[in-house]
């Protein structure tokens, strides 16, 4: 049985995150010019003598300097956009690992899409998984196949956290994306007949919304399997349905995942959770 709710109101815009304090600005352009005396004299010494002028390589960006020196816990950044995730989501669900989603363009230009990051709710997982899994080492419990299919399976409540990092996604976009990906899963569990389910879902990616660079979309699975939908921290839709928030989770977090080193992230994470 699938329900749905799809609020009416109009998605609200996140107040602007604070920038980095004095102090940290101050250091990186104390840096930054020390760098530039020292290429100064490195070009003019190579010119004097008759040399090709040697060119550096370019730098980080100033952003992902501060974003670090602002104090980011480590493993919270997604090393590849700098893109910084919280330790602990709303509701007290820890963050256990970050990843990139990529996607290419005619086979042959690699686009990153989004940032995302998976929260659990750790005392749903000792609740569910310790008893049967505490007689594994912690070793063991990071190659088996079996801890990450009971986490899909079980009631566990769990947020994927996405941050939008390419600035030209449409959300069209997303529901043709949601719509191939998701629905090769809900005919991997579930068959073929799935096709309402899948409509329901992309469904509430209305053309209404926008997703400029650095918008966020959570996709959470709540107690007794409801999947809730928010964008820019506003509910959009909830749908009922443990087949759906399976086949959403195995995304990220399944056989074949978006990114593997976030996968098993969250099996290491998960694995020290159920020995603590």
């Amino acid at each position: 049985m699938v329900s749905l709710r799809f609020p009416t109101a109009a998605v609200p815009r996140l107040p602007p995150r604070p920038g980095p304090n004095g102090a940290a600005i101050a250091a990186t352009l104390a840096a930054a010019a020390a760098a530039a005396v020292a290429a100064a004299s490195m070009t003019l010494t190579a010119k004097s003598a008759g040399r090709p002028v040697p060119h550096p390589a370019p730098s980080a960006p100033l952003w992902a300097s501060l974003s670090l020196a602002d104090g980011a816990a480590p493993g919270s950044v997604e090393p590849r956009t700098g893109v910084a995730f919280p330790t602990e989501a709303a509701a007290g669900r820890r963050l256990l690992g970050v990843g990139l989603r990529k996607t290419s363009v005619l086979g042959l230009k690699s686009i990153d899409v989004y940032a995302f990051g998976v929260y659990a709710d750790v005392n749903d997982l000792k609740q569910h998984l310790k008893e049967k899994y505490q007689k594994f080492s912690a070793s063991e419990l990071k190659e088996s196949a079996e801890l990450i299919n009971d986490v899909l399976e079980h009631d566990i409540r769990i947020t994927v956290n996405l941050q939008i990092v390419y600035g030209r996604l449409s959300i069209r976009s997303v529901r043709s994306a949601f719509e191939k990906s998701v629905g090769s899963r809900l005919q991997k569990f579930g068959g073929q007949d799935t096709k309402e389910l899948l409509q329901s879902f992309v469904a509430v990616f209305k053309d209404e919304y926008k997703l400029p660079k650095g918008s966020v979309i959570e996709l959470s699975r709540e107690s007794n399997h409801v999947l809730k939908i928010s964008i820019e921290g506003k509910e959009v839709g909830s749908i009922q349905s443990k087949l759906l928030c399976r086949s959403i989770l195995d995304l990220y977090i399944g056989d074949e995942p978006f990114d593997k080193n976030a996968k098993d992230n969250v099996q290491e994470n998960i694995a020290s959770i159920l020995k603590s």
